[in-house]
């Protein structure tokens, strides 16, 4: 079965194309593709029983002690090293680090679209991957904290079809998608134990890397929107 295609992209087409890219419905103009919840809200994993490790960085607050802050995204231009480097933040934090999960949403942010399009949906995405502030509390208890291994990182073919399919303005300069694979490490202590465990995860981050001009600035990535966790692109 095929859709139609719009005579033209219009106004707001470009948001409208990436929600339908990583929306949880049948897609307007990708309905052959199977590419599905990059960008509108993901299903929300239970983290209540989650143990969780970050680097911590710190910076001065002005008054000669510091403060914690979360690390953030590493810049690149390379598109598949600044996905890798968007994961590792993802997937890194510490409950014992004095920040809560608000701060690393924040850090990775800053990597965000800088036009603001998508950060709004972009926010939404990374806190389906991190606790909720009542678990990150409950799961200080334990002195939790995760990291993620990264095995595999590539282009999936459903953003090619995607990318065939779309209409000249409808995806911003550079757009690209990365599927990450990998294993999410958990760290904690149990009665005075030191606990672990490992799990697979892979998802897709949708991501755009514009050509170094005076209209796109550096040509330094950034993160657009986030795939459903264990639900990415192929």
């Amino acid at each position: 079965m095929k859709t139609p295609r719009p005579s033209s992209p219009g106004p707001g087409s470009r948001g409208r194309l990436i929600a339908l890219i990583t929306a949880g419905i049948v897609l307007l103009l990708l309905i052959g593709v199977g590419v599905y919840g990059l960008i509108a809200g993901p299903h929300r994993p239970d983290h209540t029983t989650d143990p969780s490790t970050a680097p911590t960085v710190t910076a001065p607050d002005g008054t000669g002690t510091t403060t914690p802050a979360a690390p953030g995204v590493v810049p690149s231009s390379d598109p598949e090293q600044f996905a890798r480097n968007v994961a590792e933040a993802l997937f890194g934090w510490d409950t014992g680090s004095g920040l809560m999960p608000l701060d690393y949403t924040a850090a990775i942010l800053k990597a965000g679209d800088p036009s603001g399009t998508e950060q709004a949906g972009l926010a939404s995405d990374i806190a389906t991957y991190l606790p909720t502030r009542e678990a990150w509390i409950e799961l200080r208890k334990y002195d939790t904290s995760q990291h993620l291994t990264i095995d595999r990182s590539y282009v999936p073919k459903a953003w090619g079809q995607a990318v065939e399919q779309a209409q000249p303005g409808q995806l911003p300069k550079g757009a690209t998608a990365v599927t990450i694979e990998g294993t999410r490490h958990r760290e904690g202590v149990w009665n005075g134990e030191p606990v672990t465990s490992q799990n697979t995860v892979s998802f897709t981050i949708l991501l755009a890397c514009p050509p170094p001009a005076p209209e796109f600035s550096t040509g330094l990535c950034h993160v657009l929107r986030l795939s459903q966790l264990d639900n990415p692109l192929r």
